[in-house]
């Protein structure tokens, strides 16, 4: 799959879930029910046990059909185990060049963390394909709004903060896609395994996003 393929396949549910230390005995079912809700993108934090494990088994189990990805990236080590294991995009929570230029030269999505605009530009000149503004409600959506007027041409994530309630206003503002975290992945209904639960609680997060995206 090319990066121009895989890219918009990543933003076209507009939500890349963030799967951070799930319980290795039913993180399969909490992507499962992602999946089924419309999710096209599943981010695996290299912090969660068995981090590359999971991964690997979810390219093989989704193949093109689902993005599967490291988040968390710290360094240049921890991408070349993500990519190792199959990984179709590497995200990271800062900013570092040599962990940019690694991840690109093999070919895969590289995503880092910015928070300010000479960030932002220098993640794009060093080779980054998009930006994750984290964490996103400290700035807010005016934050991408203002942005996007000298740097609309670098595409712009949200991450941190990004629930129902706020989603829709970080698109408005100009973000292309949004991580969602705690919110979507609800502690309470993995505890309770209620798969379908979470399948609607994605589902309405596909849903904000095909709405606002609608209203342009």
């Amino acid at each position: 799959m090319s990066n121009e393929v895989a890219l918009n396949q990543l933003v076209s549910s507009g939500i890349v879930a963030v799967v951070r230390k799930v319980d290795p005995n039913k993180v399969y079912h909490v992507v499962q029910a992602f999946v089924d809700g419309g999710v096209s993108s599943i981010e695996i934090t290299m912090e969660s046990e068995g981090a590359v494990r999971v991964i690997r088994e979810l390219k093989e189990r989704y193949g093109d059909t689902v993005l599967v990805g490291a988040g968390t990236v710290l360094n240049k080590d921890q991408a070349r185990e993500a990519i190792d294991a199959g990984s179709d995009f590497v995200f990271a929570p800062t900013l570092d060049k040599e962990t940019i230029e690694y991840t690109r030269s093999q070919g895969v999505i590289m995503i880092p963390g910015v928070f300010t605009p000479t960030e932002i530009y220098q993640a794009y000149q060093w080779g980054a394909n998009m930006v994750k503004v984290f964490p996103a409600t400290v700035v807010g959506p005016q934050f991408f709004k203002d942005v996007n007027g000298p740097l609309g041409h670098i595409p712009k994530m949200p991450t941190g903060g990004i629930n129902l309630d706020n989603l829709g206003d970080f698109l408005r503002a100009g973000a292309v896609a949004a991580g969602i975290g705690g919110s979507l992945v609800n502690k309470a209904m993995i505890d309770q395994e209620d798969w379908q639960g979470l399948k609607e609680l994605a589902r309405e997060y596909v849903d904000k996003v095909a709405e606002v995206r609608s209203e342009k």
